[in-house]
């Protein structure tokens, strides 16, 4: 859930500040020293907006803020979420990959790409390399095709079984990202519905484009994820 919506369902007033597009906002995020959004500030104090525990924390508020699938049932949901994306991608014609999402400079062919990036950036964290933000902006090759794309999918969908199958999967598990130590339980929910949220706009796109699917993922297949409400921001 992203933290506009995080706070807006629970009543919290907030003023929203784009610091790309006001000046005043980007030189409070410099005095702050924060140098990554979405961020959370009161005063001189603040919060990272990545980790919904985090903002309970910083909030003071009195409700549960962990994970509510375990980590056998979030694995089983961004496998097939993994699926579900291997199946939509080769679906786009070649020329609507450079299109544009709403909203966003994010191209098709970037959308199909980064959602697999999600979970090969966390499979990275638990080898011990620090999750960045650079790591969700890398970009895949500007003429990639749907095969190169869907082949990503697949090496990386492989390799999150095998982590899976013989890996240190301990829940509570401390991983090194951007925003402070998570821990891969944690973590591990937001790489789903982050991965999810993806594949749920691919299908719209493919909608929008006039372009008939199987809907392979269904409004169950989000429950008790901690879902943004809107598919597109805004």
């Amino acid at each position: 859930m992203r933290l506009k919506e995080f706070l807006s369902v629970r009543g919290i007033d907030f003023v929203s500040v784009n610091v790309l597009e006001d000046p005043e906002g980007m030189a409070e995020l410099q005095r702050l020293g924060v140098r990554s959004v979405p961020v959370l500030a009161r005063g001189t104090k603040f919060t990272f907006g990545q980790s919904t525990k985090q903002i309970v924390d910083f909030l003071g508020l009195n409700e549960n803020s962990g994970p509510q699938l375990s980590t056998k049932e979030l694995a089983e949901r961004v496998d097939k979420f993994m699926g579900a994306a291997l199946e939509l991608i080769p679906l786009m014609p070649y020329d609507r990959l450079g299109t544009h999402v709403p909203g966003r400079p994010r191209s098709y062919r970037t959308l199909a790409f980064h959602l697999f990036r999600v979970v090969d950036a966390f499979l990275g964290a638990n080898r011990g390399i620090k999750l960045v933000q650079t790591m969700f902006r890398e970009e895949p090759a500007a003429d990639a095709d749907a095969a190169t794309l869907v082949a990503y999918g697949v090496k990386v969908r492989r390799h999150f079984a095998d982590w899976w199958a013989e890996g240190d999967i301990s829940p509570g598990k401390m991983l090194d990202t951007y925003y402070g130590p998570q821990s891969l339980h944690e973590l591990m929910e937001r790489t789903t519905w982050h991965c999810g949220q993806h594949v749920r706009q691919y299908m719209m796109l493919l909608d929008k484009e006039g372009i008939v699917h199987g809907t392979p993922l269904a409004v169950a297949d989000f429950a008790k994820l901690p879902m943004p409400q809107n598919v597109w921001d805004g």
